[in-house]
């Protein structure tokens, strides 16, 4: 199984270079740690910044620069502050190469709930209606299954719509999958220590498994 540091290298593993890349609250501001070396990417916060680096050492925080999750951040050099306006122009112009959003649900149609669970105070939806309709790539971090165990891969989700058929693909603590176009998720890649049969278990939505399924590799 992966903890959330392990979901963010394996997710950092498919960027590319030259990339302009929107990364969401929770474990996909992680992803901002562990960019390869040799990947040369620009981050995009919806809250006005383009180029954030990795997160700051105690010593060298500035409480003015934050990420849309209200964290502390520090910025690459050429990088730019500028107000919500044109960076959701920026968005909506489909100017963002890749998405990477948590979920609370993702169907096997590729259907994301993010954004709200009825009668619970939630933060809202910030951006994510935007980035969802707007990338063309679109990778969820997530855990596989809730903290009561059930799947959080679906058949439909149950929860508020944040998009439609939209995910490309998931990252979880137990796999890597691809969604179809026709639906389904495709099983690629499994966790250490994590079995297929543990991943048909944890998944209510159709998985499809193909040969043998390599394990993870993470650095």
């Amino acid at each position: 199984m992966l903890d959330k540091i392990g979901i963010a290298k394996r997710i950092a593993q498919e960027v590319q270079d030259g990339w302009y890349i929107n990364l969401g609250i929770g474990i996909p501001t992680l992803v901002a740690n562990y960019i390869p070396e040799k990947i040369d990417v620009v981050l995009q916060s919806e809250n006005g910044l383009l180029g954030i680096g990795p997160f700051p050492f105690e010593e060298d925080v500035d409480a003015d620069l934050i990420n849309a999750g209200k964290q502390t951040v520090s910025m690459m050099p050429g990088s730019v502050l500028f107000n919500s306006s044109e960076s959701f122009g920026m968005i909506r112009g489909g100017h963002v190469d890749l998405t990477i959003l948590g979920a609370m649900e993702v169907s096997e149609n590729g259907d994301i709930a993010n954004w709200k669970i009825p009668g619970k105070m939630v933060k809202g939806m910030g951006g994510a209606m935007d980035l969802v309709a707007s990338a063309e790539n679109i990778i969820v971090a997530m855990q596989h299954k809730s903290r009561s165990g059930d799947s959080k891969l679906l058949k439909e989700c149950t929860l508020p719509i944040t998009g439609i058929k939209c995910v490309k693909k998931i990252v979880t603590d137990m796999a890597v999958m691809d969604v179809l176009p026709e639906g389904g998720f495709k099983l690629l890649e499994r966790a250490p220590g994590v079995s297929v049969e543990d991943i048909k278990a944890a998944t209510e939505g159709k998985l499809i498994v193909e040969g043998d399924i390599p394990e993870m590799k993470i650095n």
